[in-house]
């Protein structure tokens, strides 16, 4: 293991049930800071006054800054492929247009359910360890999509894994202008739907002809 993947581990897994308590309020109070205060002021030090704890009790668990942050962020994106997996398993074999919408309105859930949350971690993509991380989470899900997408009742793909890959970045792109404030009034109201019928239209373009009987 190299020296930078061994700053960001965690000192101790949080297996009993007082740990992961722990754990999940360093989480909650980092998400805190960072919403409120932004990357450069996420220190250790107010971490752990948000938490409610000394930093010597934040430094059982992580050695570092840098191993929080990523923590944070891995559990986040995690969370994200968790429920694109459940949506691809959930519309296993049924119809293309099913599908779009299933897995549309499964990514913006998630991804908006906390919105400020999800634009502060936005800042942590671009620290140490971040974009490794999105790039092995994005081939998780990019997977569970094209296995879904092998599945179509109504549709071949000659390459599942392209399409796949091309229909995330389609869900990704219009949720990071929302996050990152790029986006109207309008756009967030018609967000489900107009990218529901984006990826929809594609998929579509590669339904199996009908034969005539």
């Amino acid at each position: 293991m190299s020296t930078l993947k061994a700053s960001l581990k965690p000192r101790k897994s949080a297996v009993q049930a007082r740990s992961a308590a722990t754990v999940e309020a360093l989480h909650t109070a980092t998400l805190q800071v960072l919403t409120h205060q932004g990357l450069t002021r996420c220190t250790t030090t107010r971490v752990a006054e948000r938490a409610g704890m000394s930093v010597g009790s934040l430094y059982q668990y992580y050695p570092n800054r840098d191993a929080l942050l990523a923590a944070v962020l891995e559990k986040h994106l995690v969370e994200i492929a968790q429920t694109v997996e459940s949506a691809c398993e959930r519309y296993q074999g049924m119809q293309v247009g099913e599908m779009a919408s299933g897995l549309v309105t499964a990514f913006l859930a998630v991804k908006l359910r906390e919105p400020a949350s999800s634009k502060a971690l936005y800042a942590i993509a671009a620290e140490r360890g971040g974009a490794e991380l999105v790039v092995r989470i994005n081939r998780r899900m990019v997977a569970a999509i094209a296995a879904m997408l092998t599945s179509a009742a109504d549709a071949h793909f000659e390459d599942p894994a392209l399409t796949a890959a091309i229909s995330l970045s389609a869900m990704v792109g219009p949720v990071r202008a929302l996050l990152e404030g790029n986006a109207s009034p309008a756009f967030e109201a018609g967000l489900e739907q107009q990218v529901t019928r984006l990826l929809s239209a594609y998929l579509q373009t590669h339904q199996k002809p009908v034969t005539a009987h």
